[in-house]
C-alpha cells in the first residue's frame, strides 16, 4: 500500500514555521549525519546528500537496503516523527527535514502541551510498523531481520502498557522475551539470576511490576510479589525449553512473540491522546476528566485508560459513527463522537461517547481512511482472511453476533476481568433514541440508524475531512 495515503496529515506552511533555519541551503546540499532510530535502543546511522529537500520514499530506499529488508516486506515499516507529545506517520512525499522545523506549529495546533514543553520538544525520526500494513501479511514474513524488528516495537507497547493484556498473556510473551535474550536452554538457577540481574521489568509490563498502595503494603508485599512473578515467568519459559527436543529457533520464537500479539486486536493501532467525561458520582466531582489513548487500526477504534490499563471501549468499525466537532466558543474543547449501539434498562439505545482531544480531526480523518480501505478489500480472497483474524482477535464478541440487522450485540459484560473487554458501564455516554432528540449541540453524521444497519452490507459515517489534512 502506498504510504502516501496516509492519515497523519500535517499543515506543511514553510513559510510560517516557528522554528526557522537550523541549517544553510548550502550546508544541507552536503552529505549530512542522519540517525533513524529503531525500538530496542538501536539506530541506523546514514550519510545523506540534500539532506533538506529529501523525501520519505527516497530516505526508505536507503534504509530497506542498509537493514536488508526484502522488497516482499518494503511496505511492512514506515517513517515517524516522534516524541513524548505527539506521534505522526509521514507520508512518502513528505520531507522529513522540513517536518522537523515544523514540529513546533504541529504541537501548538495538535496537543494542549504549555508553551514551556513546547520549546523544549524535539521529535526523533523513527522506522517503525506501517499501521496500513495488514496483520494477515505479517505472519507470512519469515526474514528474521524484519521479525526482529517487529518484535521489539511490539515488546516496547507490552512493556510500556500500551497494549493492555491479561497476566496470561504478559506472562507468556514475558517467558518469550527471556528466551529470545538469553537461549531456551537455562536452568531455574540461571533463569532466576538473570531475572534478577535484569529485573522483572525487562520482561513484564512496568505496571505489573509496580507494588501499589502505601509504604508499609509496599515493604511487605514487594518481596512476595516478585517472587510469584518470577515463579510464573519461570513456570513459562520452562515450557517453552521443554516443548521439544530440539533448541527452539530464534524465528520460532519471534513468531510466537507476535502471533500472540496479534491476538490483541489494538495490534498494529496508531494511538492518540485526549481526555473524557469521569462518571457523574456527586456534585464535587462534576466537570472532572479520565485521560485516554485511542487506538485506531484497520480493525477498529480501542479507548483505553491511561492510568488503569484496560479497555473502556472497543468497536469494530461496523459498530460505530463518528464526527469531529470544532470548538464553537472560546474555551471549548475539540471532540471526537462515537456512536454505538447499547441498552438501557432493557431498551435499545444509541449511545454517544466524547472523547475531548485537539487530534480529534486527526482521528477522524484516520478512521474514514481505514473504512475505506477496510471496505475496498471486502469480497477477496486477502479480505476473507482478515475477517477471520479480526472474528478471533474480538474477545468481546459473541457466538452468531451477526444474527441481526444492527451488526451483532456486543458481550460487553462477558469478560469483566479481564483488561481487554469494554466496559461501557463506565463511562459517561449520552443515551438517545427518536433520531437524537436529546442531542442539543451536535448529532454526528450517519448514513444510517443502527437499527437498520445491515450487517452484510455495513454502512459508514460520510466523513468529510478538511483539505488542509491532505496538506503535505
Amino acid at each position: 500500500m502506498d504510504g502516501d495515503d496516509c492519515s497523519f496529515p500535517p499543515d506543511s506552511s514553510d513559510d510560517h514555521s516557528q522554528r526557522g533555519s537550523v541549517a544553510s541551503s548550502a550546508t544541507l546540499s552536503r552529505a549530512q549525519d542522519v540517525l533513524i532510530y529503531l525500538f530496542g535502543d538501536s539506530a541506523v546511522h546514514l550519510s545523506v546528500e540534500g539532506l533538506g529537500s529529501i523525501t520519505v520514499q527516497e530516505l526508505g530506499r536507503i534504509v530497506r537496503e542498509a537493514l536488508h529488508i526484502p522488497e516482499s516486506a518494503q511496505d511492512a515499516f514506515a517513517f515517524w516523527l516522534s516524541s513524548p507529545l505527539l506521534e505522526l506517520q509521514l507520508k512518502t512525499r513528505h520531507q522529513p527535514y522540513k517536518l522537523c522545523r515544523q514540529w513546533q506549529d504541529l504541537l501548538y495546533r495538535f496537543t494542549e502541551a504549555s508553551e514551556e514543553d513546547i520549546s523544549q520538544d524535539e521529535p526523533c525520526l523513527q522506522y517503525r510498523r506501517n499501521v496500513f500494513y495488514p496483520k494477515s501479511k505479517e505472519l507470512q514474513i519469515e526474514d528474521e531481520g524484519v521479525l526482529k524488528l517487529l518484535y521489539e516495537e511490539a515488546r516496547s507497547n507490552i512493556l510500556t502498557g500500551r497494549y493492555p493484556c491479561d497476566p496470561e498473556h504478559w506472562t507468556a510473551l514475558g517467558a518469550l522475551s527471556l528466551a529470545l535474550d538469553e537461549g531456551t536452554g537455562l536452568d531455574r538457577q540461571q533463569c532466576t539470576a538473570i531475572m534478577r540481574e535484569k529485573k522483572l521489568s525487562s520482561f513484564l509490563p512496568a505496571h505489573v511490576v509496580m507494588v501499589s498502595g502505601g509504604l508499609l503494603s509496599t515493604l511487605r508485599g514487594k518481596s512476595s510479589r516478585q517472587a510469584g512473578l518470577e515463579q510464573s515467568l519461570l513456570e513459562e519459559y520452562r515450557k517453552i525449553s521443554t516443548s521439544s527436543g530440539n533448541p527452539v529457533e530464534s524465528t520460532q520464537l519471534l513468531h510466537l512473540y507476535l502471533n500472540m500479539c496479534h491476538t490483541l486486536p489494538y495490534y498494529g493501532c496508531a494511538f492518540f491522546f485526549g481526555e473524557i467525561d469521569k462518571p457523574v458520582q456527586g456534585i464535587l466531582q462534576r466537570g472532572k476528566r479520565k485521560a485516554v489513548n485511542v487506538g485506531i487500526c484497520l480493525e477498529g477504534v480501542y479507548v483505553m485508560d491511561v492510568k488503569e490499563k484496560h479497555v473502556l471501549l472497543g468497536l469494530r468499525f461496523s459498530e460505530l459513527s463518528w464526527d469531529h466537532s470544532y470548538p464553537e466558543e472560546e474555551g471549548d474543547s475539540h471532540i471526537l463522537w462515537l456512536e454505538f449501539d447499547g441498552e438501557e434498562d432493557g431498551t435499545p439505545v444509541n449511545k454517544l461517547l466524547k472523547i475531548y482531544s485537539k487530534q480529534a480531526e486527526l482521528m477522524s480523518g484516520f478512521i474514514e481512511f481505514c473504512v475505506e480501505l477496510k471496505s475496498a478489500s471486502e469480497g477477496g480472497a486477502a479480505a476473507d482472511t482478515d475477517g477471520e483474524v479480526s472474528a478471533s482477535q474480538q474477545p468481546t464478541a459473541q457466538d452468531g453476533s451477526n444474527k441481526n440487522g444492527r451488526g451483532g450485540r456486543r458481550g460487553m459484560l462477558r469478560r469483566q476481568s479481564s483488561v481487554v473487554c469494554s466496559r461501557v458501564h463506565s463511562l459517561n455516554t449520552i443515551s438517545y433514541v427518536d433520531n437524537g432528540k436529546e442531542i442539543k449541540r451536535l448529532k454526528p453524521k450517519r448514513a444510517a440508524s443502527f437499527f437498520t444497519r445491515q450487517a452484510s452490507a455495513p454502512t459508514y459515517s460520510a466523513v468529510q475531512v478538511t483539505e488542509s489534512l491532505e496538506q503535505g
